[in-house]
């Protein structure tokens, strides 16, 4: 990973560390988050997942329009880290802890890698 990657990295890091616990406080259901990214091709590479307990608990927040408070919470947070990502709102999915176990019993590595 060179030097700049590493920046990018922890400034994403920290970014969506701050986005999680606003969620946490704010948004039912949420669990956790995280990220995937393939630096030989960012920012289009950067895939946001946000992750709720259940299927129903993310179905309540989608029709809240939560996702819609991520994408700005994301989006503010990125911008203070001087990350400019265009379209953001198609490099977030939502998935939940449900979801993983039905399909792939609870093995988030196997199922964030179809990502």
């Amino acid at each position: 990973m060179k030097k700049t990657d590493k920046k990018i990295e922890k400034a994403l890091r920290e970014s969506l560390t701050n986005v999680c616990d606003l969620a946490l406080e704010n948004v039912s259901g949420f669990l956790w988050l995280t990220h995937l990214v393939n630096f030989n091709s960012y920012p289009s590479s950067l895939k946001i997942i946000c992750v709720f307990e259940t299927d129903i608990m993310l179905s309540n927040a989608m029709d809240n329009n939560q996702h819609e408070l991520f994408c700005r919470w994301i989006s503010d947070e990125l911008s203070k880290a001087n990350l400019i990502v265009k379209s953001l709102s198609k490099h977030i999915s939502f998935d939940t802890e449900e979801a993983c176990q039905r399909s792939h019993n609870g093995k988030w590595d196997e199922r964030l890698s179809r990502l």
